[in-house]
């Protein structure tokens, strides 16, 4: 009796030894946490859609003491460089978090596409009413049932035309210019519907393509224009018309979100909503938004970069000529999701 005592002490000494000897791992609702979790986004720092992935990775990171060690992995490397596959790949796990363009998932989001509507939001007012109203709120729904969860927004910006031939104030102005748009069928009916011919790449294909003339011009953010320098390839001329913005989703895989405890999932949940709020604000740094400076025009001038800004009644004239083209992607869209959004932005209009 007493050697069995003693042997079944011994065995809870050795067992008790082995568990203060082995790795700390923390355990979840669905078992234990990963020593790390990747993170994709678009592009790298010090841009700001990939600045916003940054924040969001060491603010997680930080505020769990590490329990949840989120790596972030710029230019998409997970997926090949490949951005439209970053949805997939979450859905297939090989991707944890994202912050994923609006533009890139539409394909398998195609309500996503409302943002790509030509000239529905005219500035960042009504860019806002869709993201923080029932509109953002029902596209958070459809991302979801896709086993994506989505926690916050954030934006890459309204994409603006540059070119290297000349200034652009009417949809004539765009006839026979080779213009550069990155994926999207939208894009390619919006610039044939202004006369354009789209030519769809790589945006690591568009620096050569504009240095040597085989483009005239592209759309993008302003941003990323002063960021990779498109004045030196030719891009002296720039037209602000906020015909499309990119909002962004800050979100991980549901199975990833089911293996954290619910205090976690209210850690990472605010934690991307405090990195959403401050990506915004470094996207419309220096663009004339309310509380912020005009430092990227200023920016644009000492460049020798020509910036056009249409006013209500040009832009009017564009989204006339485009208007056949909104009228096809609404019935892609949704009707009821565009109605909802066509009322949020009337609500804010000035």
């Amino acid at each position: 009796m007493h050697t069995a005592t003693t042997r079944r002490r011994a065995a809870l000494l050795a067992g008790l030894g082995a568990t203060l000897a082995a790795p700390r791992v923390v355990r979840a609702q669905g078992g234990q946490y990963r020593p790390e979790y990747k993170m994709s986004v678009v592009g790298n720092r010090p841009i700001p859609f990939a600045e916003g992935a940054f924040i969001w990775a060491e603010l997680v990171t930080q505020r769990s003491n590490g329990r949840i060690n989120v790596k972030v992995y710029p230019g998409s490397q997970l997926v090949g460089g490949d951005q439209t596959r970053e949805l997939l790949a979450m859905r297939q796990g090989v991707v944890d978090f994202a912050v994923l363009s609006t533009i890139n998932i539409a394909p398998q989001v195609r309500e996503a596409s409302l943002f790509q509507l030509p000239f529905l939001m005219p500035d960042h007012r009504a860019l806002d009413a869709l993201i923080n109203g029932e509109v953002g709120r029902d596209l958070f729904g459809v991302v979801e049932r896709r086993e994506v969860v989505p926690l916050a927004w954030g934006e890459n910006g309204f994409r603006e035309i540059s070119n290297s031939k000349r200034p652009l104030r009417t949809p004539g102005d765009l006839r026979g210019l080779k213009v550069r748009f990155a994926a999207g069928t939208i894009f390619k009916d919006i610039y044939e519907a202004l006369g354009a011919n789209p030519v769809q790449m790589s945006f690591a294909d568009l620096q050569p393509a504009l240095s040597t003339g085989a483009v005239d011009g592209q759309e993008n953010p302003i941003n990323l224009f002063l960021a990779f320098r498109m004045d030196t390839l030719a891009q002296k001329h720039l037209t602000v018309w906020n015909y499309v913005n990119d909002p962004l989703v800050f979100a991980l895989s549901k199975q990833v979100w089911l293996s954290f405890s619910a205090a976690d999932q209210e850690l990472v949940r605010e934690c991307a909503e405090e990195a959403g709020r401050r990506q915004i604000a470094l996207t419309r740094k220096g663009l004339g938004v309310p509380g912020t400076d005009r430092a990227s025009f200023e920016e644009l001038q000492r460049r020798g970069v020509e910036a056009v800004a249409l006013s209500a009644e040009e832009k009017r004239a564009f989204a006339a000529a485009t208007k056949p083209v909104y009228d096809k992607w609404a019935g892609t869209v949704g009707a009821d999701l565009v109605r909802k959004a066509e009322a949020a932005v009337r609500s804010v209009a000035a």
